[in-house]
């Protein structure tokens, strides 16, 4: 095959790969970019395992742009949420990568280092070997093994608890659909948890709050002078589970996420800064 071929053919993989590291689709791809440049023009004579090449120079440059990222974010305005993408009913289907490109999953991610990221990400989603991970990071395979020991301790520590089923999840998802569109927000009190917190990311460009709320009647508040006497909105697959899209004069104007433990609404995750809503028109292909 040629080079463009075998980019092509592991293109929706690499760019998964880098969008779980990075939390942005506009800077997997344009780390897609870079990787495609170093792989066209390099000598490709001793590469046996093209994959394993490809995730590998995904990998150093997806580094290489968390660590600009970081930087970026110090001046960010409000709290930071991942760019929501539409997804096709499979991710949904494959539980592994629907559970890691979950809102909820990729805020859980935000809080390791760049390395135990890439690491984890590798390791628990993709099931990349020690010794490609090492070659990937720059790191020898037992120091890669301490990290993922370390980095699964961080994420268990904070990612969701509790079973929920699909019918559960639609539920609450019909109950925030129909509460939003009659401004009726008090008549999800039942399924929202006590301790709910409600992250929401303006960018700076929308309103927004700017800092986390915490507890069910101060986010029952919040939503309701939001929401108003309501608006239309529409449930649509987004990263892997459903969400709510509010289109307002042709445009997205905001996308709402849930994370559902044990029946109870426990994380609102809502995105309105437009820098980070323009693919929700369009499919997102991810896959492992």
């Amino acid at each position: 095959m040629t080079a463009t071929d075998d980019f092509v053919e592991h293109r929706n993989l690499l760019f998964t790969v880098a969008y779980e590291m990075l939390g942005s689709a506009a800077d997997a791809e344009d780390v897609l970019q870079e990787t495609w440049l170093r792989w066209s023009e390099g000598d490709r004579g001793e590469v046996r395992d093209e994959r394993a090449y490809l995730v590998r120079i995904t990998t150093r440059l997806s580094l290489n742009r968390m660590r600009t990222m970081a930087r970026r974010r110090e001046s960010y305005v409000g709290p930071w949420l991942p760019e929501p993408l539409l997804t096709s009913p499979d991710v949904a289907d494959d539980v592994e990568l629907a559970d890691s490109v979950s809102m909820a999953m990729l805020v859980v991610l935000e809080s390791l280092t760049p390395t135990e990221r890439a690491v984890f990400v590798l390791r628990e989603v993709f099931e990349v070997g020690y010794d490609e991970i090492a070659a990937a990071v720059d790191k020898s395979p037992s120091a890669v093994r301490q990290i993922m020991h370390r980095a699964r301790e961080r994420v268990a520590e904070r990612r969701p608890r509790g079973e929920v089923t699909t019918s559960e999840r639609d539920m609450v998802m019909a109950r925030f659909r129909d509460a939003t569109a009659t401004g009726d927000l008090q008549s999800l009190l039942e399924v929202i948890s006590p301790d709910v917190v409600l992250l929401t990311d303006g960018g700076g460009f929308k309103q927004a709050a700017l800092r986390p709320i915490h507890g069910r009647d101060k986010v029952l508040r919040f939503l309701d002078a939001v929401a108003g006497d309501g608006f239309p909105v529409e449930v649509v697959e987004v990263n892997g589970a459903p969400a709510l899209r509010v289109v307002i004069d042709g445009e997205v104007d905001t996308v709402g996420s849930v994370l559902v433990e044990d029946g109870l609404v426990t994380g609102i995750y809502i995105v309105r800064n437009p820098e980070k809503l323009r693919r929700l028109d369009q499919v997102t292909a991810l896959t492992r």
